[in-house]
């Protein structure tokens, strides 16, 4: 019989892969720059897109509704920790999406989990995009449904597998769901809503998106691409949101239709199960809600600087990412090169991190640059300097010197 390989064997094989991966201790709070091991590094990598992580007018809301809540809810919300800070913020996030009801949750892990385990299960289909979120595809993967994926970004590929899913009779109606990101993290390209919504509704799916990624950063007052005036409820029935990336706290949301949040009450068990996120933190996530939909700056800001990295990438020679938003991957492929590319980014003061497989495809290791609110334009010119000599220094692949 095949000896078990041990759990130091693959922690070493990781290693030996340059696929290996460690904490790093930050010191400070989140900003355009990081103390980490006594240095203060200028700060590519961090999800705080509108740069309201530590802004003065959060850590306000924050510390004066702690004096009022405390630091704990002390139970589930089913239980005794469902505060009014908390309706008050569901309240707000429906206001804001435009749909009725909003429903927060402890993580957006927990969200696309919680909302895809309550909709399908055994019987049922799930299809998502080859690229979506962990979240979306371990929640397919455990609802119990026959899970399928399609080409990333390809209607005409899921429509083809929708079809075939109906021609065998696996699928009854109105129990398939199509899932995806609507900004994809690795590589900051939108999903083609519009035809989403047209191959859910011609085979009776429900469409979920996860917005992670664009609530706050585009469109109009940060609402992303699931804007209200466009996509109702009846062509988006399930939105996701999360809370701690470009509105700066922690947690996230599902906002769609009364019954929707009903069932999810009923039957999402990473919302019925988990001891309810902190009041304080609903409080302060309102605060910044409202800092997030009316300060437009901060989105100028962000499509500012992407622009500015766009140009200097092409003076350089350098191949431009199609993403207009704040995430800006830089291909290098080997996950050893991209691991020595951000060592010298590092060295000469810049935090970029080294993404690789598991998170992206194998073959596609990348430097992930984001942006945010908090950076100017010379931060750009050091960032496209210091690019430009750690690129010219790192080997070719396969040289090993």
């Amino acid at each position: 019989m095949p000896r078990t390989r041990s759990i130091a064997e693959r922690l070493a094989d990781l290693r030996r892969r340059n696929l290996y991966r460690r904490r790093r201790v930050v010191e400070g709070p989140q900003g355009r720059e990081l103390r980490l091991d006594g240095r203060l590094l200028l700060n590519f990598c961090s999800n705080d897109y509108l740069g309201l992580a530590a802004d003065p007018r959060v850590r306000e809301s924050l510390r004066e509704a702690a004096l009022r809540w405390g630091v704990g809810a002390g139970a589930s919300h089913l239980v005794c920790g469902h505060t009014a800070a908390h309706q008050e913020l569901e309240e707000a996030l429906a206001v804001f999406t435009g749909r009725p009801r909003a429903l927060v949750f402890g993580s957006g892990y927990a969200a696309n989990m919680g909302a895809i385990g309550a909709l399908v299960g055994a019987g049922d289909r799930v299809f998502e995009d080859r690229l979506n979120h962990a979240s979306l595809l371990d929640g397919g993967w455990l609802s119990r449904a026959q899970f399928s994926w399609y080409r990333h970004g390809d209607a005409a590929d899921l429509e083809c597998r929708l079809q075939a899913a109906a021609g065998t009779g696996a699928r009854r109606a109105g129990q398939a769901l199509v899932a995806s990101d609507g900004a994809f993290s690795m590589d900051g390209d939108l999903c083609p809503l519009e035809d989403l919504v047209g191959v859910a509704h011609r085979h009776g799916a429900w469409l979920m998106i996860d917005e992670a990624h664009g609530l706050g950063v585009h469109g109009r007052g940060g609402r992303g691409l699931v804007d209200a005036r466009r996509f109702g409820t009846a062509d988006v029935p399930v939105l996701v949101g999360t809370l701690g990336k470009a509105f700066g706290t922690a947690g996230a949301f599902v906002a769609g239709e009364e019954d929707l949040i009903e069932l999810l009450i009923q039957r999402a068990r990473p919302y019925i199960y988990t001891t309810a996120q902190p009041a304080a933190l609903a409080a302060a996530t309102l605060t910044s809600l409202r800092i997030a939909e009316e300060e437009e700056w901060r989105r100028e800001r962000l499509r500012d600087l992407v622009a500015r990295f766009h140009a200097g990438l092409g003076t350089l020679g350098l191949p431009v990412p199609a993403s207009t938003l704040p995430i800006q991957p830089i291909m290098i492929g080997d996950p050893g090169r991209t691991l020595a590319l951000s060592a010298a980014l590092e060295d000469a003061g810049l935090l970029v991190s080294a993404i690789r497989p598991p998170t992206v495809p194998v073959g596609s290791s990348r430097l992930r640059v984001t942006f945010t609110a908090a950076h100017g334009l010379a931060d750009v010119d050091r960032l496209i300097e210091v690019l430009a000599a750690g690129l010219r220094a790192l080997p070719e692949e396969g040289d090993h010197g």
